[in-house]
C-alpha cells in the first residue's frame, strides 16, 4: 500500500483542488489518491459502513502513514461530500498517521475554515500530528485550455515545505 493518502474532497475533477492532486502525485513517491465524488454516491448518502467500496477505501487509509486531506472551501467551510466520506471512516481512522489538511478557496475571508472547521474535524478522527495547513486562492491555480492547471511558483513553494515535513515524517 502507498505511503501517502490523497483524500480529494471537491465534488468533480474539475475542481482546483485537483490541481493540487496532480501536483503532488508529480512530486511525491508512494502516493494513492481517492476522489470522493468517484465513490458510489448511494453509499455516501446512506453511510453503507457495509459497502465493499466504502470499506476497500477505508483500508487503504488504514494502511497509509499520512493522508493529505484537500477541499475546497464553500460556505467557510470543507465540502459536504468530504465530510460525508469522512463520517465512513472508522472512528479512529487517521490514528498515528500525519495529517496534511489543503484548502482552496475564493478569498481570504475564509482561511480559518481549516483551523475551526477541518482541524476539529480531523482530530475527533484520532489525528494527533497535524501540519500546518495549507489555504490556497482560487486565483492561484489557473486552468488553461486544454483542462490543466498551473499553479503560482509562491503556493509551490508554500506546498513544497508542507510537503517536505510530510515526507519526513513518514520516513
Amino acid at each position: 500500500m502507498s505511503r501517502i493518502v490523497i483524500i480529494n474532497g471537491a465534488n468533480a475533477a474539475s475542481s482546483r483542488v485537483s490541481a493540487v492532486q496532480q501536483y503532488i502525485e508529480q512530486t511525491m513517491n508512494d502516493v494513492t489518491s481517492i476522489e470522493v465524488f468517484k465513490l458510489p454516491a448511494d453509499d455516501l448518502l446512506t453511510a453503507n459502513f457495509n459497502s465493499e467500496h466504502i470499506q476497500s477505501v477505508n483500508q487503504i487509509v488504514e494502511k497509509a502513514e499520512s493522508v493529505v486531506v484537500i477541499t475546497p472551501v464553500y460556505k467557510a467551510a470543507y465540502t459536504g461530500i468530504l465530510k460525508t466520506y469522512l463520517d465512513l471512516l472508522p472512528q479512529k481512522g487517521l490514528e498515528n498517521k500525519t495529517i496534511l489538511p489543503i484548502a482552496v478557496g475564493g478569498s481570504l475571508a475564509h482561511l480559518l475554515s481549516l483551523e475551526y472547521a477541518l482541524k476539529p474535524l480531523l482530530s475527533v478522527l484520532g489525528a494527533t500530528t497535524i501540519l500546518h495547513p495549507v489555504y490556497l486562492i482560487d486565483k492561484q491555480i489557473e486552468r488553461i485550455d486544454n483542462g490543466s492547471f498551473i499553479i503560482e511558483k509562491e503556493v509551490i513553494q508554500r506546498l513544497e515545505k508542507e510537503l517536505n515535513k510530510l515526507l519526513h515524517a513518514t520516513i
